[in-house]
């Protein structure tokens, strides 16, 4: 393409500075110089064209190569962030397997609940109803009986076993009054107030449904007694039979 542009340039040259002789006689060169000049001007128009569109396509493949450079880099950040996501779910899955078994084991665990706790010392009266707290710990598995209060309390929604037994005065009128109690509601009594005779004992017992949180305790009336020994004639106990 150069070739025949510069060839027209050449032919150009000639015409355009009179040298006609190469037409013949009789040519027109008001027709012909012009026309002539005009298509050296396109094709100069037409070089010039090419050699931008030379360098549009130079850039544009420095921009592609440049795209391409960076989607390189992108799809690499994209594989390394794959993997650490695939890491970290990995991760998760194990946290979340160890997170089920310490759920397990803390589940089996709150479904182990047994107690027996005995008075072992003579208590009352009282001029308000209060729980026995007895400190005499026989066993209390799950740890749901405490001491310190006389109150056991439910860590799991279940149906439970309570058991308590009463042993009055020793001597002199009998005044001995307890309820078992779940939370503020009285649910069985143990009550021996009347007679001549010492060494009386009752007991009681009830199955009852408890919420976890809900307190079970037994309660000496106002003004009641109980008496008790190292022979702990007073005992409580519980168990949970099933959880629901």
């Amino acid at each position: 393409m150069e070739c025949v542009v510069l060839l027209l340039l050449l032919v150009s040259g000639s015409l355009c500075n009179g040298n006609y002789n190469h037409l013949g006689t009789g040519t027109s060169l008001a027709v012909c110089q012009p026309d002539t000049c005009a298509l050296l001007s396109e094709v100069a128009a037409m070089r010039e064209k090419m050699a931008a569109t030379t360098q549009t396509q130079s850039r544009l493949e420095q921009t592609l190569s440049t795209m391409m450079q960076k989607m390189a880099t992108v799809e690499s950040n994209m594989q390394f962030y794959k993997s650490q996501v695939e890491e970290l779910s990995k991760v998760n899955q194990a946290q979340e397997e160890q997170l089920k078994a310490l759920k397990d084991i803390t589940s089996a665990n709150k479904s182990k609940v047994a107690f027996t706790v005995a008075l072992g010392r003579f208590i009352g009266p009282f001029q308000q109803s209060t729980p026995v707290k007895y400190q005499t710990i026989l066993s209390n598995i799950g740890s749901g009986y405490n001491p310190a209060t006389g109150i056991f309390t439910a860590r799991v929604q279940g149906m439970y076993y309570f058991r308590f037994t009463m042993y009055n005065n020793n001597s002199g009128q009998p005044n001995s009054v307890v309820a078992l109690m779940r939370n503020s509601q009285r649910l069985v009594y143990t009550w021996d107030t009347t007679g001549s005779d010492n060494h009386d004992s009752a007991s009681n017992a009830a199955v009852v449904q408890l919420e976890a949180g809900d307190s079970v305790f037994v309660q000496l009336e106002a003004t009641r007694v109980l008496y008790d020994d190292s022979n702990n004639y007073n005992t409580f106990s519980g168990f949970l039979l099933f959880t629901l």
